[in-house]
C-alpha cells in the first residue's frame, strides 16, 4: 500500500441531501419539511422552553426569595494558611495574592481561626474572627481591621 492508493472506507463518505431541487430528486417541493406549521417556515426557531402553547414549567413554578445585589462576598483564609510567612511579617491582601494563598479578593478578606499559628504576625485585613485575633495577640502579633 502506498500513499497514492489510500481511499476512504466504503460508506464513510455520503452524498449530501440536496433539498428543494425539483420533483425528480425525491426531495423537491416541500424540501423534506412536511406541510404547513411553524417548522415548515423559513427562519423558524422554537425556544427550548416552548411547550406547544401550554404554560411553560418555568412560569408554573412559584417564585421564592430574592437576590441581594449588595451582598458582600468574603474571601476566607484560615490561620493555618499563614504559617508559611516569616515571623513579624506584615500580612495584607497584596501579600496573600503574591504568596498564592488567594487569587483576586472578591469584596473583602476574612481571617478565621481554623488551625494553629506558630509565628507572630502583623495582620491588616477587612475582617478577623475573635478567636483568630486572640490567637495572634497571644503570640505577640498585632491585628488591624482595615
Amino acid at each position: 500500500m502506498r500513499l497514492d492508493e489510500l481511499k476512504p472506507c466504503p460508506g464513510a463518505k455520503h452524498k449530501i441531501k440536496r433539498v428543494g431541487r425539483g420533483p425528480g430528486s425525491g426531495h423537491g417541493k416541500t424540501a423534506c419539511r412536511g406541510v404547513k406549521g411553524q417548522k415548515s417556515r423559513s427562519g423558524h426557531k422554537i425556544s427550548p422552553a416552548f411547550e406547544g402553547g401550554q404554560m411553560p414549567l418555568i412560569r408554573r413554578l412559584p417564585k421564592r426569595g430574592f437576590t441581594n445585589i449588595f451582598k458582600k462576598v468574603w474571601t476566607i483564609i484560615n490561620l493555618r494558611d499563614l504559617n508559611s510567612f516569616p515571623a513579624n511579617s506584615v500580612i495584607d491582601g497584596e501579600t496573600l495574592v503574591n504568596a498564592g494563598i488567594i487569587k483576586k479578593p472578591k469584596a473583602g478578606i476574612k481571617l478565621l481561626a481554623q488551625g494553629k499559628i506558630t509565628v507572630p504576625l502583623t495582620i491588616r485585613l477587612h475582617a478577623i474572627s475573635a478567636q483568630a485575633q486572640a490567637q495572634i495577640e497571644a503570640l505577640g502579633g498585632h491585628v488591624e481591621v482595615i
